[in-house]
């Protein structure tokens, strides 16, 4: 897990940097090309090859996940470009209180008063970060929240998936679906790309297999509940590579808001492995 978060964090600096300088849409299609070869790849070392991996019940389902994801993606990289890398981070590391929050609708899991108030707990860092009414308020500090909303509501749709599909199911839909999307919209903004920044794309593809694959090892290992903790190392790399790379600043405000939604977050796991 503290791998995968290395290598996120290395994603997000390079799609920081290369949608600073070309369309976001563009190098979000050229990244789902790579993924998609790779989940391809991957169907065809199983024993029924593609066509057993891509049998599912639920294909409405499969591609809504898949189109989220992609959504998702451009909306936080444009928002990296917008707020940068830190603020989008702060922010967006709030979706495990999210998806606490629409387990209930969703899922039809059951959500106490302690998650209720480690939500709530959670929505007064947001607020903390993005300082409402101080006079200072960027609107486009709702970016990062949007990304976060999306990226929760694909997390609870892959679990209500999973109920039917295989993690290889889901996951061959996620790369497919996502990269027709981003074909279908990305291929109007192409652009040209300089020599030197096709080895930041070359690197950007690489990162995204090697952390998804980190991600499934670390899942086929450990129980989610007992790893998901280290996932906040995320923002900690974040930090360090908008700081030292593009000169971000750290604001108390964005330090003391982070606090409240990794407490919050940690609760919640806690909450749900005592459950479990």
């Amino acid at each position: 897990m503290l791998g995968a978060t290395v290598v996120f964090a290395l994603q997000d600096g390079i799609s920081r940097h290369l949608a600073g300088a070309y369309n976001t849409y563009m190098v979000v299609m050229i990244r789902y090309w790579f993924f998609a070869a790779f989940v391809i790849f991957l169907a065809l070392r199983n024993a029924g090859g593609i066509r057993a991996v891509a049998q599912t019940n639920q294909r409405g389902l499969q591609i809504l996940r898949g189109v989220l994801l992609a959504g998702e993606i451009c909306v936080a990289v444009y928002g990296f470009t917008i707020l940068g890398l830190i603020e989008s981070q702060a922010v967006f590391i709030g979706y495990p209180l999210i998806v606490a929050a629409l387990s209930g609708p969703i899922l039809g899991e059951q959500v106490g008063w302690r998650r209720w108030a480690a939500i709530g707990v959670g929505c007064i860092g947001v607020l903390i970060i993005l300082q409402p009414g101080m006079g200072v308020f960027n609107p486009w500090a709702i970016i990062p929240l949007i990304s976060a909303f999306m990226f929760a509501l694909y997390g609870l749709l892959t679990r209500y998936a999973a109920r039917q599909d295989s993690t290889a199911t889901s996951f061959f839909w996620t790369g497919i679906v996502g990269s027709i999307m981003m074909t279908a919209i990305g291929i109007w903004f192409w652009e040209p790309m300089a020599q030197k920044d096709w080895g930041w794309m070359a690197l950007l593809c690489v990162s995204g297999v090697a952390g998804h694959w980190l991600l499934m090892k670390c899942y086929e290992m450990a129980e989610a509940s007992a790893v998901q903790p280290f996932a906040y190392f995320h923002l900690f790399w974040t930090a360090i590579l908008g700081i030292t790379v593009f000169g971000e600043d750290l604001r108390t405000a964005v330090i003391i808001g982070t606090g409240l939604i990794i407490s919050a977050g940690l609760f919640t796991l806690w909450r749900e492995s005592l459950k479990r």
